[in-house]
C-alpha cells in the first residue's frame, strides 16, 4: 500500500468524467487499498478515484471507521433535503454550504464485482452525493451557495 498524491483543483482531471471499472483484478485492490491509507493520512470522510488522478468509477467512504469501496456506483434513490458546509480534500482550506439529499440509496459493486445496495441518511449521505458528484467531474463549490476560506 502507498500513500497517493491528492489532485487540486485547477488540475483538468477533476473535470473529466470517470470511467466504468470492467476488471476486478489486483491492479484495482492495490488501488482501493492506496485510496483507504490515502484517506486515513488526509483525516477525510470519503475519496473518490479522480482524486487521486484515477478516471474511473469508484470512491471509497468512511462509515464508522470502515472503508467502505464503491465501484461503479448508482444513486439508485434520494428523498428530502439537507443544507449543511462541505469541504473536500481538492479543495484545501475552503468550505462552502450545499443541499444535499437527506436520504440515498447507492447500489455498487464491491471489490469483486458483487453488487450491493447501501442506504444512507444524513452526513453519510451527504458524503456519498459529494464522492458521487466527483465521478462526474463536478465539485462541492459547483454547487455551493458561498465558498469561504477555513479559518
Amino acid at each position: 500500500m502507498a500513500i497517493r498524491n491528492i489532485v487540486q483543483v485547477g488540475d483538468d482531471v477533476l473535470r473529466k468524467k470517470s470511467a466504468e471499472v470492467t476488471e476486478f483484478d489486483s491492479k484495482l485492490w492495490a488501488l482501493l487499498d492506496d485510496m483507504a491509507e490515502t484517506l486515513k493520512k488526509a483525516q477525510g470522510a470519503g475519496l473518490a478515484g479522480v482524486q487521486v488522478g484515477v478516471l474511473k468509477r469508484i470512491f471509497i467512504v468512511d462509515y464508522n471507521d470502515t472503508i467502505v469501496e464503491f465501484i461503479n456506483p448508482k444513486k439508485i434513490y434520494e428523498s428530502g433535503t439537507q443544507i449543511g458546509q462541505e469541504g473536500c480534500l481538492s479543495v484545501k482550506g475552503k468550505y462552502g454550504t450545499v443541499t444535499r439529499p437527506a436520504k440515498v440509496v447507492m447500489e455498487a459493486q464491491d471489490r469483486n464485482g458483487e453488487k450491493f445496495r447501501f442506504n444512507a441518511k444524513g452526513f453519510m449521505a451527504k458524503c456519498l452525493c459529494h464522492e458521487y458528484d466527483h465521478l462526474d467531474g463536478i465539485l462541492y463549490i459547483d454547487k455551493a451557495t458561498g465558498v469561504y476560506e477555513d479559518k
